[in-house]
């Protein structure tokens, strides 16, 4: 399907704000010992630190549907560009522990955000036949910033700037902050939002210019499906005839997490170290797990509006079960540490592959329009404080046992891949307003 030009501008803008969330969310990884060293902290310690961003991202992700609902996806987006550039220069110019902790938490708020706001904005704005790609182009902004994080730790890491390189690492950030926020401005508001806001005029011209054919049949479905004629357009989301869609987005958001991914990511140089790799070649290393990440992306974009999600998350919870297993063996036995680089890249490849493409199409895709701010919220939350729970903890029990962690990754890879074949419908092809009725929703 050949894309307009001024959808693919839009949905490549709102998903720069992945970017973002990717660079944020493990930059730190480079920092970690350098922080460790400053600020003399102990290994719980290393884990708030990790983790305080996340308790910003989870508080972020839940109320990111209340300002999307009332002021806009566009607006919202704007908000989040702003707090992304702060974050960056104050975690660079941070006085301290408490202060750096602070600023981490304003960055952990944004990338939460951006958990809801972007995918469901291009969703909202997608055909069905692309919405896969579309949303699919968040996913690959978030690797993206993820392999610019690892590739920029490394370049600054060998420039030669001394005690204030974890500072270069993280405030580096500001640029692409600034950068999203200038693009923001010529980007149309959500079709569907417009239509929430009974501005159906103004819903019919961005329907007609993202280059929908039958924009007027497109228009009369959702107006119908949202109800905003019969002042219906918002409602409670935690109803008995929600419970499936809530499943769902509780269930994924849960999974995503506990694969280890975030965990993994964070801690990539430490787990290297672990194994007796050096910080320059645990940096380099690092950079290869992020090249692996886009590219098993990218390969999962091209896909995924023909195989479908729910076989994407079926290959990737035997993939990513069968390499977590490996890298723990690798830790229990302390031996074959040269396998752990092909183990980490396997893993890397098959996450990115089904459930790092997945989750944000699918937790835009299950629920009607008027819910889906809250819905999304709630999956995303819910991704969020796994991820806070699983990172905090993650330091402290891995300097136990370093195979334990994966241990019980790969456990939960293996109870992902039934609940996937038992209960998860597949959602390509169908618009966001068939979706509701497979789902049984009225």
């Amino acid at each position: 399907m050949k894309l307009n030009t001024y959808l693919l501008k839009s949905a490549l803008v709102a998903a720069l704000g992945g970017l973002l969330f990717g660079f944020d969310t493990v930059v730190i990884a480079g920092a970690n010992d350098a922080l460790r060293k400053i600020y003399d902290l102990t290994p719980a310690m290393l884990g708030f630190t990790v983790a305080s961003a996340i308790l910003g991202t989870t508080l972020g992700s839940i109320l990111a549907g209340m300002p999307a609902d009332k002021y806009g996806r566009r607006k919202s987006l704007f908000a989040l560009a702003l707090m992304y550039f702060v974050t960056a220069l104050g975690c660079a110019v941070a006085w301290n522990w408490w202060a750096f902790l602070f600023f981490r938490f304003v960055g952990g708020l944004a990338i939460g955000g951006s958990s809801v706001i972007g995918p469901m904005y291009i969703a909202e704005i997608a055909p069905a036949k692309a919405r896969g790609r579309l949303v699919g182009m968040f996913q690959f902004n978030i690797v993206f910033g993820i392999l610019l994080a690892y590739l920029s730790n490394y370049l600054v890491g060998v420039s030669g700037v001394g005690g204030d390189e974890w500072r270069w690492k993280l405030g580096i950030a500001a640029l692409p902050a600034a950068a999203f926020f200038v693009m923001l401005f010529p980007i149309p508001e959500s079709p569907r939002w417009l239509v929430k806001r009974r501005r159906v005029e103004e819903a019919r011209e961005v329907l007609r210019l993202t280059g929908e054919e039958n924009y007027e049949a497109d228009l009369k479905e959702i107006v119908t499906s949202i109800d905003a004629e019969h002042g219906l357009a918002d409602e409670p989301l935690l109803k008995w005839k929600y419970r499936l869609p809530i499943f769902l987005a509780v269930s994924i958001g849960m999974f995503n997490q506990l694969s280890g991914i975030n965990a993994i990511l964070y801690y990539l140089n430490t787990i290297f170290e672990s194994a007796g790799f050096s910080k320059s070649s645990g940096d380099l290393q690092a950079v290869a797990i992020g090249a692996t990440n886009l590219i098993a992306t990218i390969i999962a974009m091209s896909v995924i509006d023909k195989i479908g999600r729910k076989t994407m998350l079926l290959i990737g919870s035997i993939g990513t079960g069968l390499s977590l297993a490996g890298v723990s063996w690798v830790f229990s036995t302390q031996a074959h540490q040269s396998m752990l680089v092909l183990l980490l890249v396997s893993f890397i490849g098959f996450f990115a592959f089904s459930q790092g493409a997945v989750i944000w199409v699918y937790l835009s895709e299950v629920f009607p329009t008027r819910v889906r701010a809250k819905g999304q919220s709630l999956g995303s939350f819910t991704h969020w404080a796994m991820n806070a729970l699983i990172s905090g903890t993650f330091p402290v029990i891995a300097a136990s046992s370093g195979a334990a962690p994966f241990m019980f990754f790969a456990a939960m890879m293996v109870v992902q891949f039934g609940v996937v074949l038992a209960w998860y419908p597949e959602t390509k092809g169908h618009t966001l307003e068939e979706m509701q009725h497979k789902l049984g929703i009225s």
